[in-house]
């Protein structure tokens, strides 16, 4: 890691009426770390990704961003053409279900494809080479280039979703739940495959999820979200083993008895 944040967040707000869904959320992401949120379903977490995703404005706050190329801006006060522009060529988005993070009507070469061409690439030989080269990253077989992504399982559609997101070899990568509603056997496979791929890419990832399984085995660190506030964050290890906060101690307490 540098010495300075890819993504430094600050303040951070957003509310529907009166339920507040995030407030006040502070943390820096580092180049090469992987962060996960935690917390029970309603606490703020998927709120939060959507924000900084540009799929919800926040209310208020910064989420300044230092670019590939250098200089930092505000994604929560730049232009939409801007900020899209930004997400598009230099983060991914892994979202729980793959439906809504694929185009199912093109095959999955081009799912992959898609986004080097909309970050300028032409050359349809190399797109569709790049394109094989991700399927098999993926452990998905090269030979099924041209299947529609309706004729893979539940854990290749997700496992498509990676590669099209990682293809343009991104500065940050979301992901939101991407083991979610998968066989405990597949969540296993697609788990290490998402370790293996972040930590050779040298992606940074924010990482929203449930299960503290998931969040020891991919986070270097953790915050932890109760009712939109960060109640506890630190080390995932330390955290984990060493609770401070009583909600934190409940969440671990409570995967411990099952």
């Amino acid at each position: 890691m540098t010495d300075a944040p890819i993504l430094r967040v600050d303040g951070l707000g957003k509310a529907y009426g009166r339920r507040i869904a995030c407030r006040d959320i502070c943390f820096d992401l580092w180049p090469g770390e992987v962060l996960a949120v935690v917390g029970e379903s309603g606490s703020g977490k998927t709120t939060l990704l959507n924000c900084l995703g540009g799929l919800i404005a926040a209310d208020a706050g910064t989420v300044r961003y230092t670019r590939r190329g250098g200089g930092e801006i505000d994604l929560a006060t730049a232009g939409e053409a801007e900020r899209r522009a930004i997400l598009r060529a230099e983060w991914g988005f892994v979202r729980q279900n793959p439906r809504d993070g694929l185009r199912f009507g093109v095959s999955a070469g081009a799912n992959v494809g898609e986004p080097l061409m909309a970050i300028g690439s032409r050359h349809f030989g190399k797109i569709r080479s790049t394109a094989s080269e991700w399927l098999e990253a993926v452990e998905i077989d090269a030979h099924r280039i041209d299947d529609l992504p309706s004729g893979f399982s539940g854990g290749m559609q997700q496992r498509l979703q990676i590669a099209r997101n990682l293809v343009t070899h991104p500065s940050i990568v979301l992901m939101d739940e991407p083991t979610g509603g998968l066989d405990v056997s597949v969540q296993a496979k697609l788990l290490d495959l998402i370790r293996r791929l972040v930590r050779e890419n040298g992606v940074s990832a924010i990482v929203v999820t449930h299960d503290l399984g998931v969040a020891r085995l991919l986070a270097d660190r953790m915050l932890v979200m109760k009712e939109g506030e960060v109640v506890e964050s630190g080390l995932t290890d330390q955290l984990l083993d060493d609770p401070q906060a009583a909600y934190t101690q409940l969440l671990v307490s409570s995967v411990l008895t099952v």
